[in-house]
């Protein structure tokens, strides 16, 4: 009787250690985890206290593994956070140093790296990444990374956020970044980048934020932005773009926010901007010279319209007071003249809207 009990507790023994077995990481991932973790250095928190044991898929603070295949599948570190990690230090901002390994090239079916917000960490973007098939999820921001966005990024036909916004970035946008069909979020701000936007941009059809202002790219503006049909924010400013503004941009469905302020744009306001759903329309310090459109309407609700530090001539559209809505208007430092129109939304805006104009007068500037 005790014989056939000790049997019985081995044979679940040996079950609930196959079970155990079963969930575990695999070595090789485990590995590859604590050599990524060698080049990394952070001593405030403390997050890397929890990358002990066998099992780097059980309570491995950041680490997430797939629940089927059991290989690492996520790598989630932000240096700002409101985890009680955080709230445990008395602080809502972390800082690390340090460089990211080669060996998280080694994580197979690796689907996203956040390594966001650190601060100090540097060095390059390693180009094995491009390696990892399944990766839909990029985010290195905030941090003092350099080099240039690996060259056959475009291999990553899964990615969907790439996000390496505030570090150090250079050279140029590879040429094949139009093989990136599933983006859906791109956020380069902030960076050295340089080179013109590749023309095939507009094959990013999935895109709905595109965010490269601060950088220095030159080149014109491709019209093949305006294919992008989920596009709703673009922000190109703060750049040294020149040319014309597509007037495809006024087209697009979703379009909500155009920033493309701080270039070397020229050429006149293409009057699809007007009627199109644009929001905030922010064309201000650039080279656009000819007549603002009068084109106002219905369909004309803006919530930012800058139009100031340009070379626009001829007089304020009254058409402008048929809008739905117009909230901040400037259009300052032009070469505007003749009357300010009267009523809305001209009654509620202050002088330096108006100011530096050759000949512009009435309410709220001086009488004509």
């Amino acid at each position: 009787m005790a014989t056939n009990a000790f049997y019985s507790l081995s044979a679940i023994l040996i079950l609930l250690s196959l079970l155990s077995l079963s969930n575990a990481c695999f070595p090789s991932d485990r590995a590859a985890l604590l050599a990524f973790k060698s080049t990394l250095h952070e001593s405030n928190l403390h997050l890397f206290d929890t990358w002990s044991g066998s099992n780097c898929c059980h309570r491995w603070y950041g680490v997430s593994c797939d629940p089927e295949t059991r290989r690492v599948a996520d790598i989630n570190l932000r240096g700002e956070s409101e985890d009680p990690l955080f709230r445990k230090s008395n602080t809502s901002s972390g800082y690390m140093t340090g460089t990211i390994s080669l060996a998280v090239c080694l994580l197979p079916r690796l689907s996203a790296l956040t390594l966001a917000d650190w601060k100090a960490l540097s060095g390059p973007i390693p180009p094995c990444l491009t390696s990892l098939p399944f990766l839909r999820v990029l985010d290195l921001a905030g941090n003092q990374f350099s080099g240039q966005i690996p060259a056959d990024i475009g291999r990553l036909s899964r990615l969907a956020v790439l996000n390496l916004a505030d570090n150090q970035i250079s050279g140029q946008i590879p040429a094949n970044f139009g093989n990136l069909t599933s983006l859906t979020h791109l956020d380069l701000r902030g960076n050295q980048i340089s080179g013109q936007i590749p023309p095939n941009f507009g094959n990013l059809r999935m895109l709905s934020r595109a965010l490269l202002s601060r950088n220095k790219l030159t080149g014109s503006i491709p019209p093949s932005v305006s294919y992008i049909y989920r596009l709703s924010d673009l922000d190109l400013s703060l750049n040294s773009l020149t040319g014309p503004i597509p007037a495809g941009l006024g087209k697009m469905a979703v379009l909500a926010t155009l920033n493309l302020d701080g270039n070397r744009i020229s050429g006149p306001i293409p009057t699809t901007l007007i009627g199109s759903g644009i929001s905030i329309l922010n064309l201000s310090r650039n080279e656009i010279g000819g007549y603002i459109p009068d084109l106002f309407g219905a369909r004309s609700y803006f919530t930012v319209l800058d139009l100031s530090y340009n070379n626009l001539t001829g007089r304020i559209p009254k058409s402008i007071s048929a809008a739905t809505f117009v909230g901040h208007l400037d259009v300052s430092h032009n070469h505007l003249c003749g009357a300010i129109p009267a009523g809305a939304p001209f009654d509620h805006l202050e002088a330096s809207s108006f100011a530096y104009n050759d000949c512009l007068c009435g309410k709220p500037l001086k009488p004509c």
